[in-house]
């Protein structure tokens, strides 16, 4: 299963909000041993919403969408929702009474009589506009949730897989469903949903302790004179090598980070191979870097 971002909204494009999102998201999978496979950034235009959906949808993937599910004109993640899937946009039961609910304690708060029938207040339903047969994901901090939408089912030795049958199978008989997930943009309420969704959705995929980087720092090599041991390390370990060169790092000036990913056994066996290689190299190294 691949993890993906869509992160919408003018205002991260234009820098009047820096986007906190990818930090988070990727802090949040990698707590759980798994990893982000992409991200995109969009801003308000609806005909690029709907087609990044589209493609969202279309993978199987589990993408998380951040932003514009409100009810004001320059929110139109909703119904590029629904475009993208080819329904319409419904009231969902759920949302509504969960919306309700808040409009009541809001009244109650300000010690108003709660008025359902006003402008406003019917009005505010309009964020529980949902496609059809999409269902919610409950928000912590005020009640007024997002929601998700399931996409094509990933079945297992297959990239793709095919489509599901219903809506209402098991997402895990034949293979990984995936889906799109749809939360708000305010950081308060977007990342306890998302924990929401890996923990309700993906806690069979966790694998915490299953993934290791060992990395060392090189001094005063170029990375065209590294890359034959890089590509020796590739072909006879299953690890990915990775290489994050550097030229004015505030502790180690100019330098090259060298090291290797994957399975914590692969890596220790990988690493040891690179450690080899360099010292035949004569390169010069630091300090060792160690992540899990």
């Amino acid at each position: 299963m691949n993890f993906g971002l869509i992160i919408i909204g003018d205002e991260i494009l234009s820098g009047k909000r820096a986007d906190k999102h990818l930090a988070k998201a990727i802090e949040l999978l990698s707590s759980r041993g798994l990893q982000l496979g992409y991200a995109d950034y969009v801003g308000d235009a609806p005909e690029r919403i709907t087609a990044t959906l589209k493609r969202a949808f279309a993978s199987g993937d589990a993408v998380f969408s951040f932003g514009g599910i409100g009810a004001t004109p320059d929110d139109h993640t909703r119904q590029c929702a629904a475009r993208a899937l080819g329904r319409e946009l419904a009231l969902n039961p759920q949302a509504e009474a969960l919306i309700r609910e808040r409009m009541q304690d809001v009244a109650r708060e300000q010690g108003v009589p709660y008025e359902p029938d006003r402008d406003d207040n019917r009005h505010r339903l309009n964020m529980g506009m949902f496609p059809v047969g999409a269902r919610i994901i409950p928000n912590p901090f005020n009640k007024i949730p997002g929601f998700y939408c399931e996409s094509g089912l990933r079945a297992a030795g297959s990239p793709q897989g095919a489509k599901a049958s219903s809506e209402g199978s098991d997402p895990h008989a034949e293979g990984e469903r995936g889906g799109v997930y749809f939360v708000p943009g305010f950081p308060v309420m977007a990342w306890p949903m998302v924990e929401w969704v890996l923990d309700t959705h993906y806690a069979h995929l966790f694998a915490r302790g299953a993934w290791r980087e060992q990395s060392v720092i090189v001094f005063g090599a170029m990375e065209a004179a590294l890359t034959p041991l890089m590509e020796a390390i590739e072909q006879q370990h299953p690890v990915k090598v990775f290489s994050l060169p550097s030229v004015d790092h505030p502790e180690y000036g100019r330098h090259i980070e060298l090291g290797v990913k994957g399975a914590p056994a692969a890596v220790a066996d990988a690493y040891a191979a690179l450690r080899t290689g360099l010292q035949a190299l004569q390169a010069r190294l630091g300090p060792e870097l160690v992540r899990n």
